[in-house]
């Protein structure tokens, strides 16, 4: 994958079907239904069943592809925490195709995921809103601590599951509205679960989510 070891200029062809190859799509394999986690059977699996019990409901999220491939960390690494926003064009289109297709957009309010003002004045872009440019979504759902947060990724899976409400909401209420979700990985669900209560609170009928991996 010579785009995502060096610094050539991402086409518009997107990725060649060489390089597409070494990800691993998931939404023609077994998953489980509140997830997105690959299973043998299409049940809920274990963390999907305690989410059930604390939360009274389930994102029912949706990842394109598992974030357990070398490729994709090696993206993730690129994109997200090196900087590379050229890369959001990767996977633009077909996360975009994705959006529209199962969560139209006249039914559907876009959330994104934000990330704290440390990181947008070094990095200087939020990774989702790369994959949503052109896109009508909102950014109402703001960090509580804007500075001196340790990341999610440096964190333990204990330490996800026990961190506290991190959101704040600036916008306004979302009454009766299906509301979408967008993170860029679902790993424990613990912050799109807050997300969700966030949403809840402010009226929404439906919410869901969706990210590029799990």
């Amino acid at each position: 994958m010579a785009w995502l070891l060096s610094w050539q200029a991402l086409k518009q062809e997107r990725l060649c079907r060489k390089c597409h190859e070494k990800f691993l799509p998931l939404l023609n394999e077994t998953i489980c239904p509140g997830c997105g986690r690959i299973m043998t059977k299409a049940e809920l699996c274990p963390d999907c069943h305690t989410w059930q019990k604390s939360q009274g409901g389930l994102l029912k999220n949706r990842a394109l592809y598992t974030y357990r491939t070398s490729a994709m960390k090696d993206y993730i690494e690129r994109y997200k925490f090196q900087g590379d926003y050229h890369l959001r064009l990767a996977f633009k289109d077909e996360f975009q195709h994705y959006i529209k297709q199962h969560y139209p957009l006249k039914k559907w309010d876009l959330w994104v995921i934000p990330v704290d003002e440390e990181t947008m004045a070094t990095r200087g872009f939020n990774q989702v809103e790369g994959w949503l440019e052109g896109l009508n979504y909102h950014c109402d759902l703001q960090m509580k601590q804007r500075q001196g947060r340790i990341k999610q990724a440096r964190k333990t899976r204990q330490e996800r599951l026990r961190s506290k409400q991190p959101f704040l909401y600036r916008g306004p209420r979302v009454e009766n509205r299906n509301i979408l979700l967008v993170d860029d990985i679902y790993t424990t669900g613990r912050t799109l679960y807050y997300a969700r209560q966030i949403a809840l609170l402010q009226g929404a009928k439906h919410v869901r989510s969706i990210t590029l991996c799990r």
